[in-house]
């Protein structure tokens, strides 16, 4: 019972506070842009099911916080079903109603009657606030602490390896991968990672010349400490450092934002880089996490965090330190699949009301509900393809197989 105790908060707990924060910066860049256009709104809630706090405002809002922490929401006065896009019938019954209750000027304080630009900014809040926050975040990093840059050196090569093949040898300092620089053994990593099966061209630093060599990473069955069992590209090669050649680099506040945008556009471009090669097949998908890989990974890197012999204090200090950094990753990653044209996501708004500014009409009331049973499948398809990673990255298969025989 201690050992299950130990593992929720191990897992489940700092999963669940990154998520929850998060989730509510995402709803109030919806609810700020709202509010920038005085829209009138009904709910904040953060959590769904019964209600453990509310609490109605000045102006109306109900804020709530829901026992069940899965998301959250902005719900407008007037929404009229789960898609919050009526259309033409729906929009003029509810104007009606508006008018009725309210009288005339009460309609311009409707999110529906909102010029499709304002509605548009309204839903895009969302996703920007997610990349604001990453980028607030890793600004803060950098302003406080800095980067330490420490070029990749070959250590060893495994025998048989892309890599053997390729030409590497111990002592080699890797200079560029696909043409672009590389400072650090990550940015060989995520190259490496993000190209299965496909060449790649690497210049290394040998006896103080260049030398340009090409391997091809192999997809390698690989245990990652935080990640579980994925699949990966690897060339088998295996890097460190020299002391002599870590430069620690400071910055002064803008340079931090410059920095922070730089690491939020490269887990951006990594992520669409990912998803473009799952489409075209080069990818299995293996990285793909859901709610179990992420908690998951939220445990893992709590227990690297607090592994080894420190005091309490530095160990907490280390902890939130790694929990802010996983949190503003996570941030990227939800913004971005908010953006995806699902109906049911901020993506899918936006293509309706992309079609609306167009056509200067709402999408009609049987497309919206197409879309939006289309959406539901797709996003279900996703979170239960995710969710099988999940549980073979745990090994859970496995694990029930060992008990049924």
């Amino acid at each position: 019972m201690l050992n299950v105790l130990g593992q929720i908060l191990i897992y489940i707990v700092p999963f669940l506070l990154v998520l929850t924060f998060i989730v509510t910066i995402h709803e109030l860049g919806h609810y700020g842009v709202a509010r920038l256009f005085k829209v009138k709104m009904d709910r904040f809630a953060i959590g769904f099911g019964r209600a453990l706090f509310s609490r109605t405002d000045k102006r109306g809002v109900e804020w709530r916080i829901g026992w069940i922490p899965a998301g959250g929401y902005v719900k407008f006065s007037g929404d009229l079903d789960a898609s919050s896009v009526p259309d033409a019938a729906g929009l003029a019954e509810l104007r009606q109603r508006v008018i009725a209750e309210e009288g005339p000027a009460a309609v311009r304080d409707y999110f529906h009657f909102k010029p499709v630009w304002q509605r548009a900014l309204i839903t895009a809040g969302g996703p920007a606030a997610n990349f604001i926050l990453a980028i607030v975040i890793f600004t803060v990093l950098f302003a406080t602490f800095g980067d330490q840059i420490s070029p990749p050196r070959v250590v060893n090569i495994v025998p048989g390896s892309a890599a053997a093949s390729a030409g590497f040898r111990p002592g080699d300092l890797i200079l560029e991968a696909n043409g672009d620089p590389v400072r650090r053994g990550e940015d060989v990593i995520r190259v490496v990672t993000l190209n299965s099966a496909t060449p790649v061209r690497f210049v290394v630093e040998r006896g103080g010349q260049r030398v340009p060599l090409i391997a091809t990473p192999v997809r390698t069955l690989t245990e990652d400490a935080v990640a579980g069992q994925i699949k990966v590209g690897r060339i088998g090669l295996e890097m460190g450092y020299r002391r002599d050649e870590i430069r620690a680099i400071r910055y002064n506040p803008i340079e931090a934002v410059g920095a922070a945008v730089r690491q939020t556009g490269d887990v951006l471009g990594t992520t669409f880089t990912y998803i473009g090669r799952i489409f075209s097949g080069r990818e299995s998908g293996d990285l793909l996490n859901g709610p179990l890989g992420i908690a998951k990974a939220a445990g893992g890197i709590s227990q690297q965090a607090t592994a080894g012999e420190a005091p309490a204090g530095l160990k907490a200090a280390n902890l939130a330190l790694t929990l802010i950094q996983f949190a503003a990753i996570l941030s990227i990653g939800i913004g971005f699949i908010n953006l995806m044209p699902i109906p049911v996501l901020d993506g899918g708004h936006l293509v309706f009301y992309a079609y609306e500014a167009v056509a200067k009409k709402p999408v009609a009331a049987k497309v919206q509900e197409a879309g939006y049973r289309v959406g539901l499948a797709l996003l279900a398809g996703l979170m239960l393809f995710a969710t099988w990673n999940d549980l073979q990255k745990l090994n859970l298969f496995k694990f029930l197989g060992g008990l049924v025989s």
